[in-house]
């Protein structure tokens, strides 16, 4: 896969995933992280031109003036209609679609430690970032004109104002390390209750320098009593409501902010079929208690501090990290995505007593199979050499699934006849929390 880079202005290629690209592509993507936009090129973008050519060489724009009305052409010189890139235009799309969504300013917080022993917080220390749109426009002309389709978007960073009192900076909370976001839009109340409760247990968490976090030995108990409502929750080869239904938006969330920054992962296990919520796939990570967690390694020189965050109004949840930066350097490089399959197309029907006769209810949508694999190139202080390493991902093909409800007696007919037993699962599912 060919990347147009802003640092570099090079075409670069990650392993062998070169791939034959069309004339001009129909649309790009534009990359910041796990952040991908992809943007179908737009009519409004092409302005064609007049060129002058010698013996089919481009010529200079100012060859002659005035249209050449009073100029003898020499031999071997002719005017063609070529293919131009109305950059203003690019712009306009490209902060309507990237930068309005994308772009935000740093924020201002306060740390202390309280009396109590616990820590508060007064405001965010979300990091600000803002496209450089004039850059993304002329980089996205020579990627259409080179028949490139990933674009690495070009982004200045503004570190947030953060005050930390002494005790915890004799920790090593200091600064900013990383931050870890996803975007819950279209989840239901219940569900967004459950993501603002989850995201509450690990607010002024400290991970201790060298040791390895655990998501659900912090997250604890879920369960009613610990606040929780029922949501949809991925059960096997089912998807039925549970205390808890969402919490993989608050696993998948702490992950990528480790990730990307190049914490060593210890465990991390993705859904068994995808999910919208954790678009782009390969990048979530989910938790079944007690079994199934995701673990990293805090080899930073300080401790860490969480601070969790979620923002109603534009569905955004945010792991932040404080603590001391070394001089890594980390890249995440994907999705590589293969082995498609498409969804079955009969539906599954279960026949069971749980519900009344006559009734159904829906257990699973039609889902496409895919593998996909993430790349992440970390570059140690000690100049041994970036490592890279490869996230990979299976997620299964699944049918709409429903059950329908049937009286006792009429059970053993259904279930005798081949169909589905009540409460029967796949061979391949794993039980994981949606």
């Amino acid at each position: 896969m060919r990347a147009l880079r802003p640092s570099l202005g090079l075409f670069t290629i990650l392993g062998s995933f070169l791939i034959a690209l069309p004339a001009h592509a129909a649309s790009i993507t534009y990359q910041h992280k796990h952040f991908l936009f992809t943007i179908t090129i737009d009519k409004s973008w092409n302005a064609p031109h007049e060129q002058w050519f010698f013996h089919d060489v481009p010529a200079m724009p100012t060859f002659c003036s005035d249209d050449c009305q009073n100029v003898q052409i020499p031999e071997g010189w002719s005017k063609k209609m070529v293919d131009g890139w109305n950059e203003e235009a690019v712009r306009k799309t490209l902060e309507e679609k990237i930068a309005i969504p994308f772009n935000r300013s740093a924020g201002n917080v306060t740390i202390r430690k309280t009396e109590t022993g616990s820590i508060s917080f007064e405001g965010v220390g979300l990091p600000g970032r803002e496209v450089d749109i004039a850059m993304a426009a002329g980089m996205t002309k020579k990627a259409i004109e080179e028949s490139i389709t990933n674009i690495v978007l070009p982004v200045r960073m503004t570190e947030p104002i953060i005050n930390v009192d002494s005790e915890l900076q004799a920790m090593g909370i200091r600064e900013l390390v990383t931050v870890g976001e996803s975007d819950f839009t279209g989840s239901t109340k219940s569900r967004r209750h459950n993501v603002r409760t989850g995201l509450a247990k690990f607010n002024g968490h400290l991970v201790p320098q060298g040791e390895t976090f655990s998501f659900v030995e912090t997250l604890g108990p879920v369960t009613a009593a610990a606040g929780y409502l029922k949501e949809l929750v991925i059960q096997g080869d089912r998807t039925v409501p549970d205390y808890g239904g969402g919490l993989c938006q608050v696993s998948s969330t702490a992950y990528r902010g480790v990730w990307e920054y190049g914490f060593p992962i210890v465990q991390r296990k993705n859904h068994s079929y995808t999910v919208s919520y954790y678009s782009p796939q390969g990048t979530d990570a989910t938790v079944y208690p007690p079994s199934v967690d995701i673990k990293f390694k805090n080899d930073s020189p300080g401790a860490l501090l969480l601070q969790t965050h979620m923002d109603e109004e534009h569905t955004d949840a945010f792991f932040i990290y404080y603590g001391t930066k070394d001089t890594r350097t980390s890249e995440v490089f994907g999705p590589y995505t293969w082995s498609r399959s498409a969804a079955p197309t009969e539906k599954r029907i279960e026949y069971t007593t749980d519900i009344p006769p006559g009734t159904e209810r829906k257990l699973g949508e039609r889902v496409p199979g895919m593998s996909v694999s993430w790349f992440r190139s970390v570059t140690m202080p000690q100049g041994t050499g970036a490592l890279l390493t490869e996230t990979y991902s299976v997620y299964q093909a699944r049918p709409l699934f429903y059950q329908v409800g049937v009286t006792p007696e009429e059970l053993p007919t259904f279930t005798g006849s081949g169909a589905i037993a009540p409460g029967s699962k796949s061979d391949a599912a794993v039980d994981i929390n949606s």
